[in-house]
C-alpha cells in the first residue's frame, strides 16, 4: 500500500511544473551554438558529422544550465572534452560485447561515482555515458572515429566562445547567492518582529558561502561588492535573533518591545536594499524612515541592557549595510586586488589542481553504504544490462535503453522515481509532435536541422521549469536530429518509445533491487547533527571562558561544522518522508521533534554568540566547565542515539548546578543561553527515549497510521478522525 502510495506521489512529482526560473537570452546563446555547429557540418561535409557535432554542442550547452560557482566556458569546454573521449575510447572498444559490455560498465561506473564531487559532475559524467552509446555507432573507422571526436569537442568550444563574446550577467549566480543570503536575514527579521523565537534556515548562508570561494583568476576579476557582504550578513543574524528574544534582549511587552520591532523592520529595508543592490548591480534607495529608526539616543533610548548592546550592535553592522545599498554598481569599477595585502578570500582550486580533490571525494564515498557507491553501481549494472537485452530483442537503436536509464538515475529513490515517469512523458509527448512534424514535412536535412535548433532552444528554456516539459523537447530535437541524418521516423521512434519505457523499468527495478534508503540511516545523522551542535556550542562558551581571537576562529569553523551536519541531517530527513518503506530507529514523529530540539539548541548558541565578549574582556571559568561538560554529554548521546540508548546529561546538569551557586559571572545572556540548551536537551531526550517494548509498538503505530493515511486518501474520505 505504501508502495502504490509513494509512487502515485512520485508520478505526481515528475509531472509538476516547477517555480518558473526562465533565463531566455542564456537559451538563446546557448542554442546559437547548436546552430552554428550544425549549419557548417551539414553545408561542408555530411548530415552525421553535422549529428555529432549537434551533440556535443547540445551536451555541452546543457552542462552550462547546471548550478556551479565555476566559469561557464569552462565546463562547457570540460563536457566537450569528456565527450569526445568516451566518443573515441568507445568506438576503440566497439564491434564485440566482450570488450564494449566492460568498458561501459567501467565508464558508466566512473560517472556514478563522480556524484562525489557534485551533482553537476555526476550530470555532465552521465552524458558522456549517453554520448559513448549513441556516437559509436557512427565512425566507420580509427581515423573516423578521431574527426568524430573533434567535432563533438568543437561543439563545446563553439559554446564556450559564444560565452566569451557575449556574456550574460556576468557573476549572476553569485550575485544571486549573495542577495539570496542578505534577503533570508531580512526575512528573518521580520518574522522576528512577530515570532521572537522564530527559526532560520541557514541554507542561503551556506549557499552564499560556497559561491564566495573562488580560484585565483576569479579573485582577480571578482567585483568588490561580492566580497564582503556575505560576512555582513553572518554577523548580523545573531544580533537580531538576540535582539528579537524576549528573555535576553527586548522585554515581551511595552516600549521596549515596541523600539525593538522597528529596528527590526528597518534592519529588514536596509539588507532588502542591499540585496536588490548586489542582485542588479545599480543602487538601491533605503527608504527615509527606516534610516531614521537606526538611531541609538543616549538618552532617549528605550532598551536596557544587554537589549540595548543588542541594538548598538545591529546599528553598526547596519551602517556598513547603508553603505553598500547606497553605492550599488558603483562599487564594481574595478576588480578586487589579488595578493598578500588583500583581504582573504575562501580558493577554490583550478581545474588542473582539482586531481587530489577528485582523489579524496572519491575515496570517501567508496564504501558499500555510501548512497554514491550504490548509485555508481546500480548505473554500471543499469547501463551494461539494458544495453544487453537492448541488443537481442528484434528492434534498432538499442542504445536508447541505456541511455534512458542512465539519464534518469540519480542517488536517491525519489528523484530516480520522479524522473523516470518525467521521461517517459515527455519522451511520449515529443516523439509524437516531432514525429507529425516529419511526416508532414518529408525528407529536408536542412529544415529539420532547423527544427533541431528550435527545440534546443526550447529545451534549454525550460530545462529549470520541470525535468518532463524540457524532456519533451529533447525528444522532439533527437527526432529531428535522426530525421536529418535521413533515418525512416518508422526505423526509430516506436523503437524508441519501447526502449526508454524499457529503461526506465530498469532504472526503477535497480533502485528496488540495490537500494540506498536513508531512512534506517536517520539516527546516525541525527547522531552527526547533535554531536557537532556540542561543539559548536561548547566553542562558543570558551569564547566566554577565555576570549581570545582563536578562540573566535574556533567557533566559526565549529559553526560551520554545525550547519553542514544540519543540512545533511534535512537532505536525509526529506528523503525518508518520501520513501516506502518503515521507519527503523526513528519514526516520523520522533525525527519531527528531534529535529525541533536541535533547532531550538541551535538558537539557544546563536543566542549567546552574538554577545561573545571581546578579546579584552574579562574571564568566566564558570562557562568552561559548562562547555566541558556540554559537549562530553552531547558526544557520549551521540553514541547513545546511533546505538538507540537513551541520552542522560548528568554531567550537564552538574555543572549547570555548580554554577548557579558561584559567585562568578551573572551575564543574563550567558546563563539564559545555557538553559535554554539544557531545555532543549530535555526535549530531544524526550523526543528519543522510549523502552524496547515502546519502540516496538510505536513502530507498529506508524506503520499503521500512514496505512490509514493512505487508505483515507484512496477512498477521499481525508484523513481518520480521532474517537472517544
Amino acid at each position: 500500500m505504501k508502495w502504490l502510495r509513494t509512487f502515485a506521489e512520485v508520478v505526481r512529482s515528475g509531472l509538476t511544473i516547477e517555480e518558473a526560473r526562465l533565463e531566455p537570452l542564456l537559451a538563446l546563446r546557448t542554442a546559437a551554438g547548436v546552430a552554428i555547429v550544425i549549419g557548417p557540418a551539414l553545408w561542408l561535409v555530411s548530415p552525421a558529422y553535422a549529428a555529432s557535432a549537434a551533440l556535443g554542442a547540445y551536451s555541452a550547452g546543457a552542462a552550462t544550465f547546471q548550478r556551479t560557482w565555476r566559469p561557464r566556458k569552462v565546463i562547457a569546454l570540460g563536457a566537450g572534452a569528456g565527450l569526445a573521449l568516451s566518443t573515441f575510447v568507445g568506438y576503440l572498444a566497439a564491434g564485440r560485447l566482450v570488450t564494449f559490455l566492460p568498458l561501459l560498465a567501467v565508464w558508466a561506473f566512473a560517472a556514478g561515482m563522480a556524484w562525489a564531487l557534485g551533482s553537476t559532475a555526476g550530470i555532465v559524467a552521465a552524458t558522456t555515458v549517453g554520448s559513448m552509446l549513441v556516437t559509436i555507432t557512427l565512425p566507420t573507422s580509427i581515423g573516423r572515429a578521431l574527426e568524430h571526436a573533434g567535432v563533438i569537442a568543437l561543439g563545446g568550444v563553439a559554446q564556450a566562445v559564444l560565452i566569451l563574446l557575449f556574456p550574460i550577467r556576468r557573476w549572476g549566480a553569485h550575485r544571486d547567492a549573495l542577495a539570496d543570503a542578505l534577503a533570508a536575514v531580512a526575512d528573518h527579521a521580520r518574522r522576528l518582529r512577530h515570532d521572537p523565537t522564530a527559526p532560520f534556515d541557514p541554507e542561503p548562508l551556506m549557499t552564499a558561502r560556497d559561491a564566495a570561494a573562488v580560484t585565483p583568476s576569479q579573485a582577480r576579476t571578482r567585483p568588490p561588492v561580492l566580497h564582503g557582504p556575505r560576512g555582513l550578513a553572518e554577523r548580523i543574524l545573531p544580533v537580531v535573533a538576540a535582539l528579537a528574544d524576549p528573555d535576553v534582549g527586548a522585554p515581551a511587552e511595552g516600549s521596549g518591545r515596541d523600539r525593538a520591532r522597528e529596528l527590526l523592520g528597518a534592519a529588514a529595508d536596509v539588507l532588502d536594499a542591499a540585496a536588490r543592490s548586489i542582485r542588479r548591480g545599480t543602487p538601491a534607495q533605503v527608504p527615509p524612515g527606516s534610516a531614521d529608526v537606526l538611531r541609538v539616543d543616549e538618552e532617549g533610548e528605550v532598551l536596557e541592557g544587554p537589549a540595548r548592546q543588542a541594538a548598538e550592535r545591529l546599528v553598526e553592522l547596519l551602517a556598513e549595510a547603508l553603505e553598500i545599498a547606497g553605492s550599488g554598481g558603483a562599487r564594481d569599477k574595478g576588480p578586487t586586488p589579488p595578493g598578500p595585502g588583500s583581504a582573504p578570500f575562501l580558493v577554490r582550486p583550478t581545474m588542473f589542481r582539482l586531481l587530489p580533490v577528485v582523489v579524496r571525494a572519491v575515496r570517501g564515498e567508496l564504501r558499500l553504504d555510501s548512497p554514491v557507491f550504490r548509485h555508481a553501481v546500480r548505473l554500471a549494472a543499469v547501463a551494461t544490462l539494458g544495453y544487453l537485452i537492448a541488443s537481442r530483442l528484434p528492434v534498432g537503436h538499442g542504445y536508447w535503453a541505456p541511455i534512458a536509464s542512465v539519464m534518469v538515475m540519480r542517488p536517491d529513490f525519489h528523484r530516480t522515481y520522479a524522473r523516470a515517469v518525467g521521461r517517459l512523458a515527455g519522451t511520449l509527448a515529443g516523439v509524437a509532435l516531432a514525429t507529425g512534424m516529419v511526416r508532414a514535412l518529408g525528407p529536408d536535412a536542412q529544415v529539420f536541422g532547423a527544427l533541431a535548433v528550435v527545440s534546443a532552444a526550447l529545451s534549454y528554456t525550460l530545462l529549470r521549469t520541470g525535468y518532463a516539459y524540457s524532456q519533451c523537447f529533447t525528444a522532439a530535437y533527437v527526432v529531428f536530429l535522426l530525421g536529418m541524418g535521413g533515418q525512416a521516423w518508422e526505423q526509430t521512434v516506436p523503437e524508441r518509445v519501447v526502449l526508454t519505457l524499457l529503461g526506465g523499468a530498469l532504472a526503477m527495478l535497480a533502485y528496488v533491487v540495490f537500494p540506498a534508503w536513508e531512512t534506517p540511516r536517520l539516527p546516525d545523522r541525527l547522531a552527526d547533527w547533535l554531536a557537532a551542535d556540542g561543539r559548536y556550542a561548547a566553542t562558543v562558551l570558551r569564547g566566554y571562558a577565555e576570549p581570545t581571537r582563536e578562540h573566535r576562529a574556533d567557533m566559526r569553523r565549529a559553526l560551520l561544522a554545525s550547519r553542514e551536519a544540519r543540512a545533511t541531517w534535512q537532505d536525509a530527513y526529506d528523503q525518508a518522508r518520501q520513501e516506502p518503506v518503515r521507519p527503523r530507529g526513528l519514526t516520523s514523529r520522533e525525527a519531527e521533534d528531534a529535529q525541533e530540539a536541535l533547532k531550538g539548541f541551535d538558537r539557544a548558541a546563536m543566542l549567546m554568540e552574538s554577545h561573545v565578549p571581546r578579546a579584552d574582556s574579562r574571564f568566566v571559568p564558570e562557562a568552561e566547565r559548562f562547555a566541558e561538560a556540554l559537549e562530553a554529554d552531547t558526544a557520549q548521546a551521540a553514541d547513545d542515539v546511533r546505538e538507540h540508548r537513551n541520552p542522560d546529561w548528568g554531567r550537564v546538569e552538574k555543572a549547570l548546578h555548580a554554577w548557579e551557586g558561584a559567585r562568578g559571572d551573572r551575564s543574563p545572556v550567558l546563563r539564559r543561553g545555557a538553559e535554554l540548551q539544557k531545555r532543549a536537551l530535555d526535549n530531544l531526550a524526550t523526543a528519543v527515549s522510549r523502552t524496547p517494548l515502546e519502540r516496538d509498538v510505536g513502530s507498529a503505530r506508524e506503520e499503521q497510521r500512514v496505512r490509514a493515511a493512505g487508505a483515507a486518501e484512496a477512498d477521499g474520505s481525508g484523513p481518520p478522525q480521532g474517537g472517544g
